[in-house]
């Protein structure tokens, strides 16, 4: 594999890539409800500005990782699966929560996950709007603003605050969906659903969310996502408590380890299988 660079030197690099990528989504954000929507799907757009951060952050890693594989989200569909899933990989995703920035909604972020054959080792996830940095490497720890975060130790699940994803590209996904809402709903002080993944991945890493589903992603929605959650102190699976890799779509569930089994157990009686 030739030479890696140290998680911390790795971590330096991606956070400077999200910073200028952040630089990029905030000087567009008063403009934002005038920009150009593309449509990638029904309910699933695009701007001009997650290709310029996009690009933003591709130009540094073509810089300082000449020898990385990219799967980026606005670019995935040139890059293999399987070539993240060896040697040194960035997965990102320059603006997640594109329809939350597009309206105003103060819930959008920068996520790079850096994964080496497979496991993340360095993760950064830029909490734009509200200026929060959140970053982890492997064995070192997990930080908001460079100050140590932790999964919260609430246990019962009367007290928890869980956070979600709903499907929106498939409306055949919805009514299972719904199972395991009202389910969950019934047996928890709140649910909520910012509609930023890698926000809400970062929201139990720091005891904010005590746990969080959602039962399909994308790789670059949680590949940094899920290495706070463990450098925090939480458990990171898919919903039947597989192994959870950033190199495929997948179905996530994250939370303190107390939370993580209750809210496994809750989905699991909802008869919804992993993809």
């Amino acid at each position: 594999m030739g030479y890696q660079p140290e998680r911390r030197d790795l971590l330096e690099i991606v956070v400077r890539a999200a910073r200028e990528a952040a630089g990029v989504i905030r000087a567009a954000a008063p403009r934002a409800r005038n920009l150009d929507w593309r449509s990638k799907g029904p309910t699933d757009f695009v701007s001009e500005v997650d290709i310029a951060a996009e690009e933003c952050i591709l130009s540094i890693a073509a810089r300082e990782l000449p020898g990385a594989s990219i799967l980026a989200e606005e670019s995935a569909a040139t890059t293999p699966p399987e070539r993240v899933a060896r040697g040194l990989a960035l997965v990102i995703d320059p603006l997640d929560g594109t329809t939350n920035f597009l309206h105003g909604y103060p819930a959008y972020a920068v996520s790079i996950g850096v994964l080496l054959d497979g496991e993340p080792v360095a993760a950064v996830v830029y909490n734009v709007a509200g200026d929060e940095i959140f970053t982890a490497t492997a064995g070192g720890g997990a930080f908001m603003n460079g100050v140590p975060i932790r999964v919260s130790t609430i246990v019962d699940p009367q007290r928890a605050l869980i956070g979600t994803g709903y499907p929106f590209k498939d409306p055949t996904d919805i009514p299972p969906y719904l199972a395991q809402l009202s389910r969950v709903m019934a047996q928890v002080s709140g649910v909520r659903w910012p509609g930023a993944a890698s926000l809400d991945l970062a929201s139990v890493a720091s005891g904010r969310f005590d746990a969080f589903w959602e039962n399909l992603l994308s790789p670059w929605d949680f590949a940094a996502g899920m290495l706070l959650v463990r450098e925090s102190g939480g458990l990171a699976t898919t919903i039947t408590g597989s192994p959870l890799r950033g190199v495929a779509r997948s179905s996530v569930l994250v939370g303190n380890p107390a939370m993580h089994a209750w809210l496994r157990q809750a989905l699991q009686q909802s008869q919804l299988t992993d993809p």
